[in-house]
C-alpha cells in the first residue's frame, strides 16, 4: 500500500472516530471511565495566565461562574422550603436504583439532615445488585464520597465517586477477585444515558455541581441503594450475587433509616424529567 493510501486510511479512521464521539456526546451517552479523568483541568481558573491555546479549557471556577446564578436560583426555593441555609454546612445524595431517583439531603450548622429535593435518574445500566467487576455495567451500591469535580466531562458536568471503596476491596479480596478488575471512575453526570454511572440530565448536573463547589464537597456522602428500604422491599425474585450482599443491605437499611423520608408530593414534582 502506498504512503498516500496509508495516510488517507488513517485520516478516514480518525474522522469516523471523531464523528462517533460527537454523536455519543450529542445523544447524552457517557463513557464512565478513563476518558473522564483525562479531561480534568486545574481546579481554579487560570484563564489569565494560560496561553491562548489552553485558556479555553474551563476550570471549576469558570463553570461555577457560568452556571452558578441560574443553578442557585433554582435550588434556593427548595432549600428555603426545607429550612436549610444555602450553601449548606453538609449534604448527602441518595441514589435509588429501583425508584430511578437521586435525592438531595442537606443541613445547616447544628441541624439534622433534611430532604431538599429529588432528581430523576434518566440513565443507568445494569440492575439491582452491587458492582463486582469492570465491564459488568452495574452501578455500584454502598456508601461513597466525592473524589473530584469534572468541569469538562464528556457528559456536561460530573462528580466522581470513591468506588471502589474499602468495603468493595475487602469483599473482592474475600471472593478472590483481583483488585485491578473492579473498575472505577463512577460518575454522577449530565446527559440522559450512561453505562455504570448515574445520568441526571444537564440542568440537574449543573445544580449539583454548583452546590458541591459552593459547599464542602469533600465531606459529602453519596449513598446508592437498590431500593428505598424505608418503604420498599427487594423484589421477591431477587437473589444476591454474593453472600456478603445481605450484610451490605443491612448497612444500607440502617443508613436510610436515619434519613427523613422524602415527602410524596415533593418527589412527584421534583423528580420529573428535565
Amino acid at each position: 500500500m502506498s504512503r498516500d493510501a496509508v495516510r488517507w486510511r488513517v485520516g478516514r479512521v480518525r474522522s469516523v472516530a471523531g464523528l462517533l464521539l460527537a454523536l455519543a456526546i450529542g445523544a447524552g451517552l457517557a463513557g464512565c471511565g478513563s476518558a473522564e479523568r483525562r479531561r480534568l483541568p486545574p481546579a481554579r481558573s487560570t484563564a489569565a495566565t494560560l496561553p491562548p491555546a489552553l485558556s479555553a479549557t474551563p476550570s471549576i471556577d469558570d463553570r461555577v461562574a457560568q452556571y452558578g446564578p441560574a443553578a442557585r436560583a433554582r435550588l434556593q426555593p427548595y432549600f428555603a422550603s426545607a429550612g436549610v441555609p444555602y450553601p449548606p454546612a453538609r449534604f448527602l445524595l441518595l441514589g435509588l436504583k429501583q425508584e430511578r431517583e437521586l435525592q438531595l439531603y442537606a443541613a445547616g450548622p447544628d441541624q439534622p439532615l433534611a430532604f431538599v429535593r429529588a432528581f430523576a435518574i434518566l440513565g443507568a445500566s445494569g440492575g439491582l445488585g452491587p458492582k463486582l467487576r469492570e465491564g459488568d455495567q452495574q452501578v455500584p451500591e454502598g456508601i461513597y464520597s466525592i473524589v473530584y469535580l469534572n468541569p469538562n466531562s464528556i457528559a456536561h458536568l460530573s462528580m466522581a465517586l470513591s468506588y471502589p471503596n474499602d468495603f468493595d476491596r475487602a469483599r473482592a479480596a474475600d471472593d478472590g477477585r483481583d483488585d485491578a478488575t473492579l473498575g472505577g471512575d463512577i460518575m454522577i453526570h449530565g446527559g440522559w444515558k450512561s453505562v455504570g454511572c448515574l445520568a441526571i440530565g444537564d440542568q440537574a448536573s449543573e445544580e449539583l455541581f454548583v452546590l458541591a463547589a459552593d459547599s464542602s464537597w469533600q465531606d459529602a456522602v453519596v449513598v446508592i441503594s437498590p431500593v428505598d428500604f424505608r418503604q420498599d422491599k427487594l423484589p421477591s425474585g431477587y437473589r444476591p450475587p454474593k453472600p456478603w450482599v445481605n450484610a451490605l443491605y443491612n448497612w444500607l437499611r440502617s443508613t436510610l433509616a436515619a434519613l427523613p423520608p422524602a415527602p410524596p408530593p415533593a418527589r412527584s414534582v421534583a423528580a420529573g424529567r428535565q
